[in-house]
């Protein structure tokens, strides 16, 4: 008696629910007080890292972005550089999630100079962390004078800012991995 075996691959749910990160958009403005980015990311964040969310737990965000200077004799150099940080938190007393934006990291030790916003709904509140909008890198006297610049984005959720239960959980699993780095040459554009 022969037997055989026939193995089929079906996809796991958690395979089949791979969500990109990604840019949408990412723009270099001139104004006159300095050189801006604006950029767009596309991310959806997995029901593990909603429901840590909804417990209370803060979860952090950090947008970069670099600004370069070709040169024809050397590598390029760096001309600017900005951060931005983002605290996102539930406020179960007052059901309204609020958002801490800030140039330097948010410590737990306070929150220094930030913006504070309240939404009434978690999708509120991430449009808003998506936007990343006029991230200024520096002056227009440091660029030169050239027609494109390279640039070096990125964007990530830091789990080193998590509780250390949630960092322990989160390493290795796809569910806390949104992070996206981008290096494109763009144009200079004149603000409105």
């Amino acid at each position: 008696m022969l037997l055989v075996w026939t193995l089929v691959w079906t996809p796991n749910e958690a395979a089949a629910d791979t969500r990109e990160v990604s840019i949408n958009e990412l723009r270099l403005e001139q104004a006159d007080d300095g050189v801006y980015l604006t950029a767009e990311v596309g991310f959806d964040l997995r029901p593990a890292v909603e429901e840590v969310l909804q417990k209370g737990i803060a979860i952090y965000f950090v947008a970069q972005a670099e600004l370069y200077r070709e040169r024809w004799y050397w590598t390029d150099l760096k001309v600017a550089q900005a951060a931005r940080y983002m605290r996102l938190a539930y406020q179960p007393l007052t059901r309204r999630w609020r958002l801490n934006v800030s140039p330097e990291p948010i410590t737990n030790a306070g929150f220094g100079v930030s913006l504070n916003q309240n939404f009434d709904s978690l999708d509120d509140a991430l449009d808003s962390i998506r936007r990343v909008g006029r991230l200024r890198l520096g002056d227009v006297a440091d660029l030169g004078a050239q027609a494109t610049y390279p640039v070096n984005f990125q964007f990530r959720l830091d789990t080193s800012q998590l509780p250390r239960p949630f960092q322990i959980g989160a390493v290795g699993t796809s569910d806390w991995n949104i992070a996206v780095d981008k290096s494109v040459r763009l144009p200079l554009e004149k603000g409105k």
